[in-house]
């Protein structure tokens, strides 16, 4: 299967109105707060920085990645991904240095909405969410196993763990700054196919064309 250019007329989207809202409310506080953030966080923040940073977060996912691995029963790609983790989080010092993916160790993408996916569960209507943005009913809830088996949720200072959060959604956030422009036409039609894609690209294990890239996230 080949995934061209969006389809404006084919996603299930009988939310539209109150997912074009909350999608507004959205952009507006991410071209008035989040983006400027994240533009200055990729000035003034050395790029070796950035990378570790994301390389320590990229390590937690991967507990998260392990589960969901079992859970698809990928036990290839589960005992790749158990030992990414063991090797960033020794040697790599905690996860700031990807030494797994220079032993060849290729970082893989799953999550619960996507394990949810493999055992038949539909996708749903297509939900845009408060904060967290593009999804569907499916990976809404998949979302919340997600932040369960996330271990920073359960570190004892509260303020850690939303400067963990915020941290984390800027480091995301500021990847996504030289793709903002190939936003063309209706913002929120373009979001909405270009997540419906990327999710069927990671369904499938890859197996179709995926022109979005990390739009997915928004």
């Amino acid at each position: 299967m080949l995934i061209s250019s969006p389809s404006y007329g084919q996603t299930n989207d009988p939310w539209e109105n109150a997912n074009k809202r909350v999608f507004r409310l959205n952009d507006y506080f991410d071209q008035l707060i989040v983006r400027p953030v994240a533009a200055a966080y990729n000035l003034f923040v050395p790029r070796i920085a950035r990378q570790g940073i994301g390389n320590f977060f990229s390590n937690i996912d991967d507990i998260n990645v392990f589960a969901n691995d079992l859970l698809q029963l990928k036990f290839d790609a589960a005992f790749n991904d158990s030992s990414r983790f063991v090797i960033n989080s020794t040697l790599g010092v905690a996860g700031l240095i990807d030494i797994a993916s220079g032993f060849g160790m290729r970082k893989n993408e799953e999550d619960f909405g996507q394990t949810l996916g493999f055992w038949g569960v539909g996708a749903g209507p297509y939900v845009m969410l408060p904060v967290f943005g593009a999804s569907n009913v499916r990976d809404s809830f998949g979302l919340v196993l997600d932040t369960l088996f996330n271990p920073i949720q359960y570190h004892d200072d509260a303020s850690l763990r939303l400067t963990l959060f915020l941290l984390e959604e800027t480091d995301s956030r500021s990847g996504l700054l030289a793709l903002d422009e190939l936003i063309t036409g209706d913002r929120y039609l373009f979001v909405r196919e270009a997540y419906v894609q990327r999710r069927a690209y990671l369904l499938q294990d890859g197996q179709v064309e995926d022109e979005f890239g990390d739009f997915g996230d928004f």
